[in-house]
């Protein structure tokens, strides 16, 4: 059975968890096997981006435990993008910044009973954690077990969306266990999904069986054998010989390559962006910025770099939120570009360092493009192009003067606001544009504190606005990803979030 993927989180017809066939795991076959029920083989994954750290939930690993449906929080989000029970079954405002969840009953994958107080120390090493997951960047967290099955939670100021962010696969609530006297945190047999992650093997292959104790029932699948292709080519690759079933990311130039049946379009909320550091080098001159920004255009890569999978940038936020566009309020105030000639004269002897990375086949080659439309701009510019976890911690320093990015707009809680408030304040935990702005700070502060729905929607576009006049930050594009699915395998989850993946219904038909 085959799907079609709808404009919000919406399941492909594939139907959920992980599918049949014969996997390879540190070069041993472990298949179904003899006797092995229909669709219950393993699922053969090709992950894009290998673990920075060990798949620990407080980096950019954490989505991969919940792509693989291995680790959850106290919710989840649903079809439209709000909260709904996972570990916790209900939850409820007592005042403008306390909240009570009851539990459900369920076990972590080591045996030990989910319970209150597993969800305070869970919590409990989020918030102490260095540095914090993005999705705490703005909000000061306290958890406290009222009884076994009972806890509240409470923040420093309002969070009217509090169930939302407790959605972020960065606040997964694992065993205590997992959690290291050094900081150090690995979900490796220490969550509570369907899937148990029984062996990682460095950043390119890890292990998961199907764990028949999950309170949500047996999944379809025996397990899934992930590898870690950086190469987007090389993962299309994986798919057309039949080594993988399932491929994320399947770089736009393969997409035509693949067969119909296998090659599946997501409206993305994934913008692509050039990121300007604010915090030193040519950048702080907010002339140069401008100048960069008028330098580029985003609507040149579309048909040339992304074969038609993305539209030309509207601003932060693309068609698949939305909202955004009726809400979106006119960029004013910013710098005047400096002319080419002065380009030139500002920054002579000075090179613009340009970074980005090879995870997304196609930023690569947007760099180049950029890099040509900067230099007709007066700019000089040397590209570094790598592998995402090797060059994490140099944008994060402040290393480069602009990074072509990819980023999910809505993956950290659903909610745009934690986005914003990650990114661009001047407190925010992936700050990698440096800004300081206070006009920025408040406007983010106030979308986060307003509890009305449209309200909210109109606020965060406002802090759309604020954050575009200061040219830290130049969308280029909105991407359509593609997802590579072998034929017969269903219940794959295609996501605009890309939050989710494989889920209790994955199988081989």
């Amino acid at each position: 059975m085959r799907a079609t993927p709808r404009r919000l989180l919406t399941a492909l017809a594939l139907t959920p968890l992980l599918a049949g066939c014969f996997a390879a795991s540190d070069g041993e076959s472990t298949g179904a096997g003899a006797g092995a029920a229909k669709g219950e083989g393993r699922l053969r994954v090709a992950l894009a981006v290998p673990p920075a750290k060990a798949l620990s939930p407080y980096s950019n690993d954490a989505t991969v435990l919940s792509k693989l449906s291995v680790g959850e929080g106290l919710t989840a989000l649903d079809a439209k993008g709000t909260a709904a029970p996972a570990l916790a079954t209900s939850w409820k405002r007592d005042s403008a910044t306390a909240w009570t969840f009851e539990l459900r009953k369920a076990t972590f994958q080591d045996g030990t009973p989910v319970t209150a107080q597993a969800v305070v120390t869970a919590l409990g090493h989020a918030h102490r954690a260095t540095p914090k997951p993005r999705v705490l960047s703005d909000v000061e967290l306290t958890a406290l077990a009222v009884d076994a099955d009972t806890v509240t939670l409470t923040t420093k100021n309002a969070d009217p969306v509090l169930p939302l962010r407790l959605a972020s696969p960065a606040l997964a609530v694992l065993s205590a266990k997992a959690y290291a006297a050094d900081g150090t945190v690995s979900p490796v047999g220490t969550g509570t999904g369907p899937f148990r992650i029984t062996r990682l093997t460095g950043k390119t292959k890890a292990t998961l069986d199907r764990y028949d104790g999950y309170w949500g029932g047996k999944a379809k699948a025996a397990g899934i054998d992930v590898t870690w292709i950086a190469d987007g080519t090389a993962r299309a690759n994986a798919l057309r010989s039949g080594t993988v079933d399932i491929a994320e990311w399947i770089p736009t130039a393969q997409a035509q390559l693949l067969d119909q049946g296998t090659r599946h379009e997501v409206p993305s909320v994934r913008t692509d962006s050039m990121i300007l550091n604010t915090g030193g080098g040519l950048f702080t001159d907010p002339a140069l910025r401008a100048a960069a920004r008028e330098a580029v255009d985003g609507s040149a890569l579309v048909d040339s770099v992304f074969s038609g999978y993305a539209d030309p940038a509207q601003g932060l936020f693309g068609p698949a939120v939305p909202w955004a566009a009726g809400q979106r309020t006119a960029v004013t105030g910013r710098a005047r570009a400096a002319a080419p000639a002065q380009v030139k004269s500002e920054t002579a002897g000075r090179t613009l360092r340009l970074a980005t990375y090879t995870n997304r086949a196609e930023l690569p080659e947007a760099a180049t493009v950029l890099q040509q439309q900067l230099e007709k701009a007066g700019f000089t510019v040397k590209q570094d192009v790598r592998e995402y976890t090797q060059m994490e911690a140099d944008l994060l320093a402040g290393t480069y003067d602009a990074l072509v990015f990819s980023r999910v707009t809505l993956l950290d809680t659903g909610d745009a606001v934690a986005y914003l408030a990650s990114d661009f304040t001047s407190t925010g935990v992936y700050n990698i544009a440096a800004l300081k702005n206070p006009s920025v700070d408040r406007a983010v502060r106030s979308a986060a504190e307003e509890s009305d729905t449209a309200k909210r929607q109109r606020k965060i576009m406002r802090a759309e606005a604020e954050i575009l006049r200061t040219d830290a930050v130049v969308p280029l594009v909105h991407e359509k990803v593609v997802q590579g699915v072998a034929t017969g395998v269903e219940g794959v989850t295609l996501d605009p979030r890309e939050r989710a993946l494989i889920t209790l219904g994955t199988h081989r038909g």
